[in-house]
């Protein structure tokens, strides 16, 4: 590197090190937090380290990106698209989003909400996520016997709520969040599930 003693892999880090410090900073503190030097110093390692696996900070900041798009947006139109015999099925696939957060970050997802006021391209990255999540909820509904023009609604409200649901930082036990789930997915599907398909949800919950 420029003829530079290559620092040892302890002294320099690690891509994935380095990219989970900026996430932590950017949950906990903002974009504005995430810079070189105070990852740096969160991460007990040098200056230089940081561009062993990145060009430059715009290069991290997209890499965040990357990641809140993979992760966030991928996993909600994965969980869309499994198979279900029946709406209800369907919808409670959709809802274990938001109750596991290996497969839906929601103060992630808030983070760069906030990240994009300040940055017109990022507002238009996460407009075109909106749209694809948007989309795979109401082809979800269509898939299902919906009218076009019920899907689409019912896409809209579904996430609309839920967006809406963690820009207010919702607190509630969990518990109580867990057991009014079939009621949301009776809203939003029309149809009260059957005592089966509840039950496959909670169960597939019970020990989180």
């Amino acid at each position: 590197m420029n003829g530079m003693k290559s620092p040892t892999s302890r002294q320099r880090g690690s891509k994935e090190l380095w990219l989970d410090a900026a996430y932590e900073l950017l949950i906990a503190e903002g974009i504005d937090a995430v810079k070189i030097m105070p990852l740096a110093k969160v991460l007990n390692l040098s200056r230089t380290g940081f561009y062993w696996f990145f060009e430059d900070i715009a290069e991290l900041h997209g890499a965040l990106v990357q990641r809140w798009e993979s992760k966030n947006t991928g996993h909600l139109i994965q969980q869309c698209n499994l198979e279900a015999s029946n709406i209800c099925e369907a919808l409670f696939n959709l809802m274990d989003c938001w109750l596991d957060d290996t497969l839906f970050d929601a103060p992630f997802d808030l983070a760069i909400r906030n990240w994009a006021r300040v940055d017109t391209d990022l507002e238009q990255r996460i407009q075109e996520a909106d749209r694809r999540r948007i989309s795979a909820v109401t082809q979800m509904f269509e898939r299902h016997a919906f009218s076009q023009e019920q899907a689409e609604v019912r896409g809209l409200t579904v996430i609309y709520t839920q967006i809406g649901y963690f820009s207010m930082q919702v607190t509630e036990n969990a518990a109580e969040r867990l057991e009014r789930v079939q009621h949301y997915v009776e809203l939003f599907a029309g149809v009260s599930p059957s005592q089966s398909d509840v039950c496959t949800f909670l169960n597939r919950h019970a020990a989180n």
